[in-house]
């Protein structure tokens, strides 16, 4: 094998512009919310609006939730009885954030369902997937559309901000 060492002197390093924005946006000790962020609030109301006037009854089974809320989740099928129904510990999930909601469908029998095929006003579509279109329209990712552990019921709204930055402090705006 043949190594080949490069040497250079100090003096023929070039000259760096370092800058580091302290501006970032983030503040460490930004307090956790405790409830569902407002936009987010209006764009569930107006959700649960438009649907309705497709004739399709849903129901908010989940907004904001606490860490410890979470962590209790994460312990199904873990180390709690149950199935698995999330990979977020507490902090991880939009939830947390006041940025998720959870739905599901009212039967026309007043029955609330996760029946992703059900037509109960029937158009011959599938109302889970009108809802869907409804919410993806005001803004919302589907968690149905991500690659892994398919989460029907959940539409977050995130304002382009990660987990990571939301733990680092970093909130949206209490406006559009």
């Amino acid at each position: 094998m043949i190594y080949l060492l490069f040497l250079m002197r100090a003096e023929q390093l070039p000259e760096i512009d370092f800058h580091i924005d302290m501006d970032n946006g983030f503040d460490q000790d930004a307090p956790l919310p405790v409830q569902l962020h407002p936009v987010v609030s209006a764009k569930k109301d107006e959700l649960i609006s438009l649907a309705a006037e497709k004739g399709i009854n849903i129901v908010i089974t989940q907004d904001f939730r606490s860490i410890e809320e979470q962590d209790e989740l994460y312990a199904k099928g873990r180390t709690a009885e149950g199935e698995i129904v999330t990979n977020a510990k507490g902090g991880e999930s939009y939830h947390n954030f006041g940025l998720a909601i959870d739905f599901a469908l009212l039967s026309i029998n007043g029955a609330v369902i996760w029946d992703m095929n059900y037509d109960g006003n029937g158009n011959s579509r599938a109302d889970w997937d009108e809802v869907v279109e409804i919410a993806k329209g005001l803004g919302f990712e589907w968690g149905g559309d991500w690659r892994s552990f398919k989460d029907y019921p959940h539409l977050q709204y995130d304002f382009g901000l990660s987990i990571w930055e939301l733990q680092r402090g970093k909130r949206p705006p209490e406006e559009e």
